[in-house]
């Protein structure tokens, strides 16, 4: 099942920063970047972020999933609580490396 832009927009509004904030569609599904930095993962209305030792004590108590079949566990954040969201996705984009452009 395939996110809807609506939660998507929910997400975007939920978080608190004055940095830039972008999404893209991919196969139904969303990034969000920060500052062009990929943070946030959106699939089936579900929001996914990495396991990374930078947000690990702000995640302890959350749960896991894996956004779609074949991916490496993330963590799974509530976004009613948008001061925590806030929170883990300026740390992640100051520890996350801008994408590379893959070759053609």
């Amino acid at each position: 099942m395939a996110s809807d832009l609506d939660y998507v927009q929910f997400v975007v509004d939920q978080i608190k920063t004055d940095e830039t904030i972008t999404y893209k569609k991919m196969f139904g599904e969303y990034l969000i970047y920060l500052n062009s930095k990929p943070v946030v993962m959106i699939c089936d209305n579900t929001v996914f972020v990495k396991i990374l030792d930078c947000i690990k004590h702000l995640m302890e108590n959350a749960q896991k999933g894996f956004p779609y079949e074949g991916a490496k566990e993330h963590y799974i954040i509530d976004v009613d609580d948008g001061e925590h969201l806030s929170n883990v996705i300026n740390i992640l984009e100051k520890n996350a490396p801008i994408p590379k452009n893959k070759k053609k």
